[in-house]
């Protein structure tokens, strides 16, 4: 993805969408959550009973992170994934004074929500720096910024909360929306638009592939029939359900396969996994020596080609020691986050 300018922030006030009843049913709606900074104590409740606030991110492993990537004031510091900027906060202000930290993200819209909110926090250009880029583009950063390699790095690979909460993008089953499933909605052919085109062969082996879904064929099969109709995340459920109403019995079931389903069309609509295997290859020569790289994973294509990368680094000298096993988030935070659920964390060390 090429690099592109961000927006500024639009700090016009606009009057929050109204509601029937007591209260907000819809995502518009929900305008404490939405706006965090202003409901605190609100918010603090949705956290308390296990929920991730509507428009926002809980960050994952924060204290495994910070362990394993030690950053230290001084040092330069790389994000690639962004997102709510919960990691990339803790990180900035640890490399603080003197150090500076990038973050890369390829969603427009909500990279310029996080530079926004770093600014209005104090954070300046010469210690943060939000770039829209896809971080398979990571070698360019270090031509352009004039820097010589990273102290740090970390890639949280899983889907932010305000994607998954926002219908309009497509991203999750339990809303009805358009089928979109962009990381940036303002480039490239949409979910549905890749599901009209898609051969039942190529769908099923996405399946398999990105999702390792024991039922691919069939649910290849279902959704090829309604070529053209599959337009919403309800349509893409549904012909799941259909594929599935004689294979499995129990709902628990059909939910699994629903989930895996939309992992592996978005994986595909956005090029994940060919993103992820760039990036992989070019860290080593990104990182200072002693760098320290930190990657969260969330399925196992992820964590297969996480593993694959560091053990062949370590044998190759790239790196000098590499985790041996993942490291997992406490129970406790599984508890209060369940989105951390399937996360898994690896290091590596540059040579």
């Amino acid at each position: 993805m090429d690099d592109q300018q961000n927006e500024p922030i639009d700090g016009a006030h606009k009057r929050r969408v109204r509601y029937k009843g007591t209260h907000p049913h819809t995502f518009t709606e929900k305008y404490k959550e939405l706006n965090p900074d202003a409901y605190r104590e609100d918010v603090e409740k949705v956290i308390a009973r296990g929920d991730t606030p509507a428009g926002s991110h809980r960050s994952i492993c924060v204290d495994e992170i910070m362990e394993v990537l030690s950053p230290k004031p001084g040092e330069i510091a790389l994000d690639c994934t962004l997102g709510y900027g919960g990691h990339a906060k803790e990180i900035l202000k640890a490399v603080l004074p003197g150090g500076k930290l990038y973050g890369l993200d390829a969603d427009p819209i909500e990279i310029r929500k996080t530079e926004g909110r770093f600014r209005s926090e104090g954070f300046t250009v010469d210690q943060f720096v939000a770039r829209h880029i896809n971080f398979a583009g990571l070698a360019k950063i270090l031509d352009e910024e004039k820097i010589e390699g990273f102290d740090l790095a970390l890639a949280d690979l899983g889907v932010s909360s305000m994607q998954i909460d926002n219908p309009e993008r497509g991203f999750t089953f339990k809303r009805n929306g358009p089928l979109d499933m962009r990381m940036n909605p303002e480039r490239g052919a949409s979910a549905a638009v890749l599901l009209d085109r898609i051969t039942e062969k190529k769908l099923a082996a996405v399946l398999k592939e990105n999702a390792d879904e024991p039922a691919a064929e069939a649910i290849a099969r279902v959704i090829c029939q309604r070529r053209g109709k599959v337009l919403t995340t309800r349509d893409l459920t549904t012909a799941v359900k259909d594929a599935l109403a004689v294979k499995f019995k129990t709902d628990e079931d059909i939910t699994k396969a629903v989930r895996r389903t939309f992992q592996a069309i978005r994986i595909e609509v956005n090029g994940e996994f060919s993103a992820l295997d760039t990036l992989l290859a070019r860290l080593p020569e990104c990182m200072k020596s002693g760098g320290r790289i930190a990657i969260l994973t969330f399925h196992s294509g992820e964590d297969r080609r996480v593993t694959g990368s560091f053990m062949g680094g370590l044998e190759a000298g790239l790196y000098s020691s590499v985790s041996e096993t993942a490291i997992f988030p406490t129970a406790q935070e599984k508890y209060s986050n369940p989105r951390a659920s399937s996360a898994r964390l690896r290091w590596a060390i540059k040579a």
